[in-house]
C-alpha cells in the first residue's frame, strides 16, 4: 500500500478540519446545494465526456493504483529474468514450471515458455495485455482529469448562482447569509476536490502509466530472449539498457 497517497489526502483534509474547529463551527462549512452544485454538476460534466461504464472503472483504476503500492522495480526484473534463463540453460524450458515468479505478468510469460509457445504468440500475447493495460490507465487518467477540471469550473458556477441569489433578495437581510454561503462554499468544494482528489490522482495515473510501459515492455523483451534460448549474459546485458545510468554502472559493478 502506499502510504504517502493515504497519508496526503487524509492530511490535506484533516488540516483544512483543524483550521475551521479553530476559527468557529464546522457547520458552518456544511452547505448542501453548495455540494450539489460541485459535486452533481461536476460528475455530471464528467460523464457527459464519457461512457458511464468508463466513468466506474475509472474511479476503480484511480484509487486502487493510489493505495497500490510502487511495484517491482526494473533492477529488480532484470535481475529475476536473469536468474529465470539461468534456469532455463541448465534444466531447459520445463524447468521453469518449478520457479516461483513475483510479476504476474513475467508469471504469465514464464508459463507461455514452459508450455511451448511459438515466439510470436508470447510477443503478441504479452504486447496486447500491456496495451489494454495501459489504454485502462490513459482512460483513468482522462477521467479524473476531467472531473479536476469540472469541480473548479462548477465552484465558479456556483458562486455565480449564489452572488444572483443574494442580489435578488437584498430587501430581505435573512435571505443574504445562506446565499453567499452557497457563493463561497461552492468555490471551495470545488478547490478541495480538485487540488487533494483529482489532481493528485491524475498524476498517480500518468506515472503508473509510465512505469508500467517500461517494466512490461523490459518483461517482453527478456521473455522473449529466454524463448530464445539466449545466455544470461547477454539477457542481462541486453535489458540493462532499461535503467538509467548510474544504475546501469551500478548493476554492472554488483555483478
Amino acid at each position: 500500500m502506499d502510504l504517502a497517497t493515504l497519508i496526503g489526502m487524509i492530511g490535506a483534509f484533516g488540516i483544512v478540519v483543524v483550521a475551521i474547529f479553530l476559527g468557529g463551527s464546522f457547520s458552518q462549512f456544511i452547505d448542501v446545494p453548495s455540494m450539489l452544485i460541485v459535486i452533481g454538476g461536476g460528475l455530471m460534466a464528467t460523464m457527459i465526456r464519457f461512457q458511464l461504464s468508463d466513468v466506474g472503472k475509472a474511479f476503480g483504476t484511480g484509487f486502487k493504483v493510489a493505495l497500490a503500492g510502487s511495484g517491482a522495480k526494473p533492477r529488480d526484473l532484470i535481475a529475476e529474468i536473469t536468474n529465470l534463463g539461468e534456469v532455463v540453460r541448465k534444466s531447459g524450458p520445463l524447468g521453469l514450471e518449478n520457479v516461483d515468479v513475483s510479476d504476474p505478468i513475467l508469471a504469465k510469460g514464464v508459463q507461455y515458455i514452459a508450455d511451448g509457445y511459438e515466439l510470436d504468440f508470447i510477443r503478441e500475447s504479452m504486447e496486447r495485455e500491456r496495451d489494454l493495460n495501459l489504454s485502462r490507465l490513459a482512460e483513468g487518467k482522462r477521467v479524473f482529469k476531467a472531473l479536476g477540471d469540472s469541480a473548479p469550473a462548477f465552484g465558479m458556477i456556483g458562486t455565480l448562482v449564489g452572488l444572483v441569489q443574494m442580489l435578488a433578495n437584498m430587501d430581505d437581510p435573512a435571505a443574504i447569509g445562506p446565499s453567499m454561503a452557497v457563493a463561497l462554499l461552492t468555490t471551495l468544494y470545488g478547490a478541495l476536490i480538485s487540488n487533494i482528489i483529482c489532481i493528485p490522482l491524475t498524476e498517480k495515473l500518468d506515472a503508473k502509466f509510465d512505469v508500467d510501459d517500461l517494466n512490461t515492455t523490459l518483461i517482453i523483451d527478456g521473455v522473449l530472449q529466454i524463448r530464445e534460448s539466449k545466455s544470461p549474459a547477454l539477457i542481462k546485458e541486453m535489458l540493462i539498457a532499461y535503467l538509467p545510468e548510474k544504475l546501469r554502472a551500478d548493476l554492472v559493478d554488483a555483478a
